[in-house]
């Protein structure tokens, strides 16, 4: 079947200009995937893709670089408009772009606690509005590359963007519970990965060393490879299968960030 041939898959990454999301697209398009890169700019998402092709000898015809910026709302529809008219065959998306939320509270031109909306909602969005694209073939689905801290977070229903208790981690800990919680949201096939702790910008949060960013990224691509049989809303710490928080895995709760979501990115049923 050469449909499901590797080298015509096309693979979606945000965040792919350093850490775990370049090398992600990196190890991809190694495997003769093509690789939609994303990044805040459309300067960072062309260095990132010429350092690819500089140092990892990748063929500049299996990159594509796009640019959105996260805390902008408008840029992720641009985006994903942009998306669906040019790759109206999207394979997998891997929602990977974060950020540690700020020492202080800070709101985006959208109205958001900045971490809330970069590491989840923005990627809510753009799943949202790419659906028409991601593919219903066996193998298609959506990777969230979320973290072991959505553990320690909850979601603050009643202040989502924690306007009256405002705690850096706790809300870095929220944005990854909703990213955790989002796949097992039923319109697609989604998954969710903690890579491990690895040295990237997001360490200090963790631990004070980590594995490479490469051996992060190798528990992602895995992950997007049809071979393996992924089963929606599952939750994996690095290359295992474990049971992830309880909320994720209520359909209460799925229902009810779904609604949240939709409210906070404006968008209507």
């Amino acid at each position: 079947m050469s449909d499901s041939a590797p080298s015509s898959r096309t693979v979606l990454v945000t965040g792919a200009t350093s850490g775990i999301g370049l090398e992600t697209a990196r190890q991809l398009a190694e495997r003769g995937t093509t690789v939609l890169l994303h990044g805040r700019t459309a300067e960072e998402a062309r260095a990132a893709a010429d350092r690819l092709v500089t140092t990892a000898a990748i063929d500049a015809n299996r990159l594509c670089t796009l640019a959105g910026d996260f805390t902008h709302l408008d840029e992720v529809e641009a985006m994903a408009t942009r998306i669906v008219a040019e790759h109206p065959h999207l394979d997998v998306l891997v929602n990977n772009a974060g950020m540690a939320a700020p020492e202080r509270h800070t709101g985006t031109a959208d109205g958001n606690e900045i971490a809330f909306q970069v590491n989840f909602l923005a990627h809510y969005l753009l799943t949202c509005l790419l659906e028409p694209a991601l593919t219903s073939d066996p193998g298609g689905r959506v990777v969230n590359v979320s973290s072991s801290l959505h553990r320690t977070g909850s979601i603050q229903w009643s202040d989502p963007n924690r306007t009256r208790r405002y705690s850096r981690l706790a809300a870095y800990a929220q944005s990854q519970l909703a990213l955790t919680v989002f796949a097992a949201d039923p319109r697609v096939t989604a998954v969710s990965v903690h890579p491990g702790v690895c040295d990237t910008a997001l360490l200090p949060l963790y631990a004070h060393d980590g594995v490479t960013p490469a051996e992060g990224a190798a528990h992602v691509v895995r992950l997007c490879d049809p071979a393996v049989e992924i089963v929606n809303g599952a939750y994996y710490d690095r290359g295992e299968r474990v049971a992830p928080a309880p909320a994720a895995t209520e359909d209460r709760t799925v229902k009810r960030l779904n609604k949240l979501a939709d409210l906070l990115v404006g968008r209507t049923a």
